[in-house]
């Protein structure tokens, strides 16, 4: 078995492994990360070695922090990072390259039908009749977008809107209000399977479906980092925020997410 992490500003941490009588075997982590001293790296096969298949994200952590050397040092790399890749691993996760992804960049489009697309758009990559999909949106008049749980009356002031020619929609993820204008808000929707985050918590998914944002931004010119639980950060504030939702899948399991 197979699972990789990114560590969220930090390093690809890579795990192979197999499984024999319930438990962990021929245990073995790479990666493109910094660890001294060189003997530390053996310390953590061997903590994993034997582990039950079942223990949790918290308990591998524990099991190498128990075992690391006094004078460790971890360099782009995390205890619970190198767990969390063995976790990927035994839930057979995918990764990003096994994919042939959708691109979806449209003119610019009203509120509700960018609202609807994506309600649609990842109800059919749960049905298998659209791949992976990454949508980047272009809005043709400002909006007030609200989460799906949040109470219309007390996040919106209808006189204000309509003063201000302002629609106001729900999006089907949850997480806060917030408002779009054309030519100066940047958005965009991942529709993923489910096998792409396998592995991950929920919070720790967030971090995962970001970190391509931050190499985009960094390409650019922009130093920003992943701010828990859901946000992008530099150092003027909040550049961005992420949402999700996770819908039944057609065999009535856990289907794809979809992040905005």
């Amino acid at each position: 078995m197979h699972g990789e992490y990114k560590v969220p500003g930090g390093k690809l941490v890579v795990v192979d492994l197999e499984v024999a009588g319930g438990a962990l075997r021929n245990v073995r982590v790479a990666g493109d990360f910094f660890l001294e001293p060189d003997e530390a790296i053996l310390a953590i096969d061997a903590a994993l070695e034997g582990a039950p298949a079942t223990t949790d994200t918290a308990g591998l952590a524990a099991r190498i922090e128990a075992a690391l050397p006094d004078s460790t040092v971890m360099l782009g790399l995390s205890s619970e990072g190198v767990a969390i890749a063995v976790r990927r691993a035994l839930a057979r996760a995918t990764e990003w390259s096994d994919y042939d992804w959708q691109l979806i960049h449209d003119t610019p489009q009203s509120p509700a039908l960018h609202m609807a697309l994506d309600e649609v758009i990842t109800a059919e990559v749960a049905a298998g009749l659209r791949p992976p999909t990454l949508r980047v949106w272009e809005w043709d008049s400002p909006a007030v977008i609200i989460g799906s749980f949040q109470s219309l009356r007390n996040e919106v002031d209808p006189a204000g809107v309509e003063r201000h020619g302002v629609d106001v929609v729900r999006r089907i993820s949850g997480g806060g209000a917030m408002f779009a204008e054309p030519s100066s808000t940047i958005t965009y929707s991942l529709a993923v399977p489910q096998a792409l985050v396998s592995g991950l918590s929920f919070a720790d998914s967030y971090a995962y479906l970001d970190d391509w944002v931050l190499e985009a931004l960094a390409d650019m010119g922009i130093k920003a980092w992943y701010q828990p639980l859901n946000d992008i950060a530099t150092e003027v504030g909040k550049i961005a925020g992420a949402a999700q939702k996770r819908v039944v899948g057609p065999d009535g399991g856990r289907g794809p997410c979809c992040t905005t």
